[in-house]
């Protein structure tokens, strides 16, 4: 099928272009900005791609970041290094940089330091929620220039679409359905492989896995989330989203959930079985994110 997108409710004409945020030694690391013609400051989301941790890129959510952008909304679309040249906590020490970058730049880009975010698709829904919860971690934080001293990694909000909320937990749930031979789908292969080779130990799973950070009580950031889901993915279990709500709840934290039946993963970012679903994910996130961070 191919790529499809809803039409919203586009205010601004847009502007593309691709910078460097990061070098390690001769390896560059790309942000694509999508930044609003107007008159600013606007607020800044960072995205994260989704690809098991192991594939993808920062213009794998080309179509969503081009219309948060038409809606006013800065978008820095971030690279990070990725198996085998880094696994975890490597990829999120890039991502933390990548908000204080992106706090340090922002009147270059008409952006508010102070209202910045972030979305995550799938496995970087994941990385968007550890990184949020722990924006002091020294591991996530060890990068440091000077360019970003007096910002960190606190944001104002977070996205998630269809996130790998638990990596270990689906890891377990990967291997039991492929084990059952029960029809799963043919992506949880690939998917278990992506996590030995992201987070190589299963303890690793469990000490990066933003459920079981709740689960532990970790002192941890709460900021205000949207959820999103497919109730027909079977690719990110249903009862992990389920328990992930119910603790950030019970924390105090604030969490909208949005379900959209008929629709599995990528029904926002990609191929949805209903326009109308994709259309409504899409103005959710766009409300939600004005709602936060102005």
């Amino acid at each position: 099928m191919a790529e499809t997108f809803a039409a919203t409710q586009d205010r601004h004409e847009i502007d593309v272009e691709n910078v460097v945020y990061l070098r390690h030694g001769e390896t560059e690391l790309q942000a694509t900005i999508y930044r609003p013609r107007g008159d600013g400051p606007f607020p800044m989301m960072i995205d994260l791609h989704g690809g098991a941790w192991c594939s993808g890129d920062r213009h794998s959510n080309k179509l969503l970041s081009e219309t948060l952008a038409r809606n006013g909304i800065i978008v820095a679309a971030l690279d990070f290094r990725q198996p085998p040249e880094a696994g975890y906590p490597g990829a999120m020490a890039d991502i933390n940089f990548g908000v204080r970058w992106l706090k340090a730049d922002a009147a270059k880009f008409g952006g508010n330091p102070n209202k910045v975010g972030m979305v995550g698709i799938s496995s970087g829904g994941q990385q968007a929620m550890l990184v949020a919860m722990r924006p002091h971690d020294a591991r996530y934080a060890e990068i440091s220039q000077s360019e970003t001293n007096g910002h960190d990694a606190n944001v104002g909000c977070v996205v998630l679409c269809w996130p790998v909320i638990d990596p270990l937990g689906r890891y377990q749930y990967a291997k039991q359905r492929i084990a059952a031979d029960d029809g799963y789908p043919t992506q949880l292969s690939g998917a278990l492989a992506s996590h030995d080779k992201f987070w190589i130990t299963e303890d690793a799973m469990s000490e990066g896995s933003p459920l079981r950070i709740l689960e532990r009580d970790e002192d941890i950031a709460l900021p205000p989330v949207l959820y999103l889901q497919g109730e027909d993915d079977q690719m990110h279990p249903r009862p992990h989203l389920d328990r992930f709500v119910e603790l950030y709840h019970e924390r105090g934290g604030q969490l909208d959930l949005g379900l959209y039946p008929g629709e599995v993963e990528g029904f926002v970012t990609r191929t949805p079985n209903s326009l109308a679903n994709q259309k409504s994910g899409t103005k959710r996130i766009i409300a939600f994110i004005h709602q936060h961070l102005g």
